[in-house]
């Protein structure tokens, strides 16, 4: 099947002759038989549920893995892989990354696990960051929130032939642009809460990955162990966002390129930054952080607002949300292009520009 068909189909897991549409289980537990055995294949909601199962189940189709695991938020899912790890090994991540998962590498797990940050745009970097104790790899492509790209490919390249685990954050791309484990990743990860979901109303993340090996069997374990597992609600939100991720991100596509158009022409923007596809862009005001602050207050359609990957365009202040660490520019607005009509979002943006 082809994209579209999986994003609509396989999400949907129902018995012949019943709804069209798999109906919510919210039971947090699940009857035994006389003999003590679950004839339905679930025990509790913790460990299993029919939504996660079936949202696991296109999660996987999507990125043409083998399995999947759903979590509660995409740091969490996140989370699930760095404590599959064992404590001591050293992690390679982006100096551009997502704020959320650096603090969790730096406050969660300092002590735990010897981190190093480079440019992954910068494949020597990488290079010359591997150590006889590296054991992850971690990969934003597009990064957050300067969109820069790595070469994924060429980066699993370099530890194939090592005991090395390549995770890629697929959030801003989604599996409509890009698909790390075909690329050579050994997992995936997203926030479940921004493209995929698509409308700002459920919670998640989920892993997916190439093998079921031994590290995904760990990765599993922390899943039920630990808990932090999505929903049935939220997972029922995120299939039903699903079924029109390949179109809404058509539409974002669109607008986005002819957003980046306008900004590049604008004289009160100083540089924008667009990998080319999907939603996301940044840009810098010419005239400083006051300025860009300007600018996120002065908008009617644009929401100041935290997030991505809505059908709502949202844009912010990166820097002052980061917190006094950042290596973000202080004058950068970070803006998710939502499915507006292109023409209000351009002529709402011009008049913030000129405030």
């Amino acid at each position: 099947m082809e994209i579209e068909t999986i994003a609509i189909h396989a999400g949907n897991l129902i018995e012949p002759g019943s709804a069209a549409i798999q109906p919510l289980t919210l039971s947090t537990t699940f009857q035994r038989d006389a003999q003590g055995a679950y004839p339905s294949g679930y025990m509790y909601t913790r460990i299993s549920n029919p939504n996660r199962v079936a949202l696991e189940n296109v999660l996987t189709l999507l990125e043409g893995g083998e399995d999947a695991c759903a979590f509660s938020s995409g740091n969490a899912a996140g989370s699930a892989v760095f404590q599959a790890l064992e404590p001591g090994s050293h992690v390679i991540a982006p100096v551009d990354m997502y704020h959320g998962l650096r603090n969790q590498l730096k406050v969660v797990y300092n002590g735990i696990l010897e981190v190093e940050f480079v440019d992954m745009s910068d494949l020597e970097a990488v290079k010359n960051a591997l150590k006889s104790n590296t054991k992850l790899i971690w990969i934003e492509t597009p990064s957050n929130p300067l969109l820069l790209l790595s070469d994924i490919t060429a980066i699993c390249d370099l530890v194939k032939t090592k005991d090395i685990k390549v995770c890629c954050d697929n959030t801003f791309a989604t599996p409509v642009f890009q698909n790390p484990l075909k690329l050579g990743a050994d997992l995936v990860m997203h926030s479940t809460t921004k493209y995929l979901g698509g409308h700002s109303d459920a919670l998640g993340g989920g892993l997916i990955t190439r093998n079921k090996d031994e590290f995904w069997q760990r990765i599993c374990a922390v899943q039920e162990h630990s808990g932090a597992v999505i929903s049935p609600f939220d997972c029922y939100l995120t299939i039903r966002g699903i079924k029109t991720l390949p179109y809404r991100m058509k539409g974002h596509d669109a607008n986005a390129k002819q957003l980046v158009a306008f900004l590049k022409s604008h004289q009160e923007v100083a540089d924008v930054f667009y990998p080319g596809f999907g939603g996301m862009l940044s840009f810098t005001t010419a005239s400083g952080e006051s300025a860009a602050k300007k600018v996120a207050n002065a908008t009617k359609i644009f929401i100041q607002a935290t997030s991505l990957g809505g059908v709502e365009s949202l844009i912010e202040h990166r820097a002052s949300i980061e917190g006094p660490d950042t290596k973000t520019p202080r004058n950068l607005l970070r803006v998710s292009v939502g499915l507006e009509n292109i023409n209000d979002l351009i002529e709402d943006l011009d008049a913030a520009l000129k405030v």
